[in-house]
């Protein structure tokens, strides 16, 4: 079965070029303008959309995201209405790939069965799960699976070969390669420490790979986009999202734009790479 991921990568093969992934956290600042700032995404030049589930304890966050977190669930943003703002979003777009990431806790309480047909009938495409390592895939990798949605792993610097096999075992959609290469919000990922992972990860499978952490610029995405199939930037538009707020953290009339241009400015980099020879 293929997903509104797969259709979207395949398109890039053919157009040879790379992805640019975009996270927001759902809710933020709140949950009309979150809606509006996603619907902005696709004309302004992303290819999929993460959009997080904000959580309680994002221990693998930093403090961007952390924050955003925080301002959501200020805001009364639940999984509900996450689910809710996707539909919302599907209204007006049926082909742009929508994944949801975040922690697991959030789902387990929802139910897991209940999630799964709720998201799949939003329109989900896939999850980002960041605390369910492999040895966990029963609890919901296998039943999301099932259900028609990808599910879609991180693998990092640290993972070697041997563990490699079981991080891809039930991956689809895309795998997340994490560029920890420094600390969280550097300028750039190494881009050549990138590209040798990516070809490492390409010897295991034949998803596509996309890297995020520490893409902040066009330059930085470019050249990211050159070694991967796709470049994912989340914290960036984050910040931009929140330099955007008046004092009391509430949304102003340049919320919208600020994130919109920046994903555009983004975008341009990441078409302007080359795609080195697969």
């Amino acid at each position: 079965m293929t997903t509104r991921i797969d259709a979207r990568f395949a398109d890039l093969a053919k157009e040879g070029r790379s992805a640019l992934v975009t996270f927001l956290m759902a809710g933020d600042p709140d949950p009309a303008t979150s809606l509006n700032i996603i619907k902005a995404l696709p004309k302004a030049g992303a290819d999929i959309i993460e959009i997080g589930m904000p959580f309680t304890d994002p221990m693998a966050d930093g403090p961007s995201i952390q924050a955003a977190g925080l301002r959501a669930l200020k805001g009364g943003m639940t999984l509900r209405k996450t689910l809710e703002m996707v539909r919302g979003f599907r209204k007006e777009d049926d082909s742009t790939p929508l994944v949801l990431m975040g922690y697991y806790n959030p789902i387990y309480i929802y139910g897991v069965d209940k999630f799964l047909t709720d998201a799949k009938v939003a329109g989900v495409d896939g999850l980002i799960i960041v605390d369910l390592p492999p040895e966990e895939d029963d609890e919901l990798c296998i039943p999301a699976l099932k259900a028609g949605l990808n599910f879609i792993r991180l693998a990092t610097p640290t993972t070697d070969d041997k563990r490699l096999p079981a991080v891809l075992a039930n991956t689809s959609g895309f795998v997340y390669y994490v560029s920890i290469t420094g600390i969280t919000g550097a300028a750039a990922a190494d881009s050549k420490a990138v590209g040798d992972a990516v070809a490492r990860i390409k010897r295991h499978t034949k998803l596509p790979v996309c890297v995020g952490f520490g893409i902040r610029t066009p330059q930085a995405a470019r050249a990211i986009a050159e070694k991967a199939n796709g470049a994912v930037v989340g914290t960036a538009l984050v910040d931009a999202l929140r330099d955007s707020l008046d004092t009391q953290g509430r949304a102003t009339t340049k919320t919208v734009a600020a994130v919109a241009d920046l994903v555009g400015s983004l975008a341009q980099g990441v078409r302007g790479a080359k795609q080195a020879a697969e």
